[in-house]
């Protein structure tokens, strides 16, 4: 097997509601930009990774399911490097999420992990419920309940699927902005490498002012303290200026950059993989 050699992984398509064919695209052209930098890419399915009879020696993942990240963990213990790493996906998980924030000190928007079944957790609605673990998968994973009775609603279906923990948000008002990364950082105003922001489509924009390195800078510390090097979120642009980051995810689809993105995603993993070689 030559040396640079490496595989991509897709998301399962149960992680992809709406974003299959754009998170199937985004690692396509990510593997493409790396055969131009001298990789041999081979893509596959989560599916195909248990009782595999060979490992590369690098890897880029999408996948975000808990069976296969642990597996590839112990492949990294092994010495498989992986962009982003198992532990890093894990950490999107929203109750470590919560946890790994408050470590670090990132500013992050009020939460709190509730259990889905026994007693009403005392929140003052509206509050958005969430399940706990991955992000939206399905209908009921992310709800806004309006009402006390909504509140207890959420929680029950969640339980119902065996989900056994909820995250609670409070709504916040104002310019709900994506943003998308690659790097742990490296501007020279301790920027991402590489950055890109956009305002959500579907909503009324009031365009409040915000600092665009100063949410750069928020997205890079956040990024870092989940271990994460290929990543995207959401973040609420308030009416005075604040920023209140509610999402990091590991790897998005970067739809609306997805060329520009695969070309930066790309060089990246080639001098990451082609380090220390």
């Amino acid at each position: 097997m030559s040396d640079p050699y490496c595989w991509g992984i897709f998301r399962e398509e149960a992680h992809s509601p709406g974003r299959e064919s754009d998170d199937t695209e985004i690692l396509r052209l990510t593997a493409k930009e790396l055969e131009a930098h001298g990789f041999q890419v081979t893509l596959k399915n989560p599916e195909e990774l248990p009782g595999a009879s060979e490992r590369p020696r690098f890897m880029f993942l999408m996948c975000e399911g808990a069976p296969v990240l642990r597996e590839l963990a112990l492949w990294e213990t092994s010495g498989v490097r992986q962009v982003n790493s198992p532990v890093a996906v894990f950490n999107t998980y929203r109750d470590r999420m919560v946890a790994q924030f408050a470590e670090a000190g990132v500013p992050f928007i009020a939460s709190r992990v509730v259990a889905t079944a026994g007693p009403r957790p005392r929140e003052a609605s509206p509050v958005w419920v969430k399940r706990a673990d991955v992000h939206n998968t399905q209908e009921g994973d992310v709800v806004f309940a309006a009402t006390d009775d909504a509140v207890a609603s959420a929680l029950h279906g969640l339980a119902a699927r065996e989900i056994p923990r909820a995250v609670i948000q409070p709504p916040i008002e104002g310019d709900l902005i994506k943003f998308y990364g690659v790097g742990p950082g490296g501007g020279p105003d301790g920027e991402p490498p590489w950055f890109r922001w956009f305002y959500h489509k579907g909503q009324t924009l009031a365009r409040h002012p915000f600092d665009e390195r100063g949410l750069a800078r928020r997205v890079r510390r956040a990024a870092a303290a989940l271990g994460l090097e290929v990543y995207g979120g959401d973040v609420i642009a308030t009416a005075t200026g604040e920023l209140v980051l509610l999402d990091l995810n590991a790897w998005p689809s970067f739809a609306l950059y997805r060329d520009e993105a695969a070309v930066a995603i790309g060089a990246y993993l080639a001098l990451r993989f082609r380090a220390g070689r």
